[in-house]
Formats: C-alpha cells, structure tokens, sequence
C-alpha cells in the first residue's frame, strides 16, 4: 500500500511549491471569484452535452450516515448543484442499472458509463503534502480540477478518458503508494462535488467545497 520512501522523496521535491496557494497559482483559469454560478459553469465543462449525471448528499439516518443519490440528466440538475456535496466522477449511460443482487438502483456499474475522470484523494497527510502528492501526479496524468473537501482532504480529477485500463490503473496504484484512498477506483463511487456544500448535518455547519485548481 503506501511507500514512505516514495512520499519522502516526492515532499521533498515539492516542499517549496506545495499548498493550495501554489495550486491557485498554477491553475488556469484561476477559480471564479463569484461563486454563485461555480459549480454550473464546471460541470458544463467537465460533462458537456446533456449526459446521465448521478449526484447526490449524505444525510444520517437512525445515528447511520447514508447517501442518497439521483440521475438525472445534467439540464435537469441545472440550479441545483451548487447545494449537493457529491457526484459520480463519469457520466452514467442510462437511468437505471441492477445491483450485482438484481435490484433496480440508480447508481450501478450496470449503468456508469465509460470511465472519465479518475479522483485520487488523499486525507492522511496535511494540505500541504495533499497539494504536493497532487503538483507529483499532474506531471503523470492531466490534472483539471483540485477540490477541497470541506473537511480534511483534497479531491483532484484526473482526465482518463480512452485511456487504456491497465494504463488508468497503473497510475492509480502509484497513487495509492503516495497515500491515496483506494475506493475511488469504483466507478460508480460519489466523490465531492466542485463548488458544492459539504452537509455536515445536526448543529456542525455546513462547510464550501472549494475549487483550488482548474
């Protein structure tokens, strides 16, 4: 899993030019400074045409937190995705897929579509670290978009589109060595929305899910 020795030589490559400073300096175009249309104008970018789009919040359910997720197409999301905390990274092909028991459900691997972006997250270094790991891979893979997550981990989107496979994973098994959580293979895993609201619920606030980098 991870290799220290690798993070070790990576953070001292990157120390002086890590931080999410260093990543709104990098990025171009810079992060709106109106972030009323912010995650709109993003997700017209990262999933243009009208495609099938899975998003969705967690919320807490008998003391158990929960996700509740929806497809629609993206003119349907349109306005309201600036308030959700979650997305599948991948447009879907269609409404409705089956779970591996058969049942109807609208976030599968019966209905994700062909992989787009590969979200590599990391939450067990500080920021700083998190931002080098990201600056690291970006020379590896094209990186579009670093978000943070409202909490303690910054999510970055990695464009993968008609990469072969083997390749895809490849990268993403290096990254597992940096520190990278290994759930955001799945497909059909939810990460932070870009721009979106991270809902802690009960009397925690809600938190902003940052853009640092496009």
């Amino acid at each position: 899993m991870w290799d220290n020795k690798l993070q070790d030589e990576v953070l001292r490559k990157y120390a002086p030019f890590s931080g999410l400073a260093e990543l709104l300096e990098r990025s171009d175009p810079r992060p709106m400074d109106d972030p009323s249309n912010e995650t709109e104008s993003i997700i017209d970018v990262l999933f243009p045409g009208n495609p099938w789009v899975c998003c969705g919040n967690r919320y807490s359910y008998c003391g158990e937190k929960k996700v509740n997720s929806e497809t629609r197409r993206r003119e349907d999301w349109r306005g309201e995705l600036g308030n959700k905390s979650l997305i599948v990274p991948s447009p879907m092909h269609k409404k409705y897929g089956l779970t591996q028991d058969g049942k109807k459900s609208e976030r599968t691997l019966d209905n994700v579509g062909q992989r787009r972006f590969l979200v590599v997250e990391f939450d067990r270094r500080s920021i700083d670290d998190q931002s080098a790991f990201h600056l690291h891979l970006s020379e590896l893979c094209p990186l579009v978009c670093v978000v943070h997550s409202g909490g303690k981990s910054l999510h970055g989107w990695y464009y993968v589109h008609g990469q072969p496979e083997s390749k895809v994973r490849e990268f993403f098994e290096y990254a597992v060595r940096l520190g990278a959580d290994p759930a955001t293979w799945n497909r059909t895993q939810l990460v932070r929305m870009p721009g979106g609201v991270r809902k802690n619920g009960g009397d925690k606030p809600d938190k902003p899910q940052t853009i640092y980098y496009l």
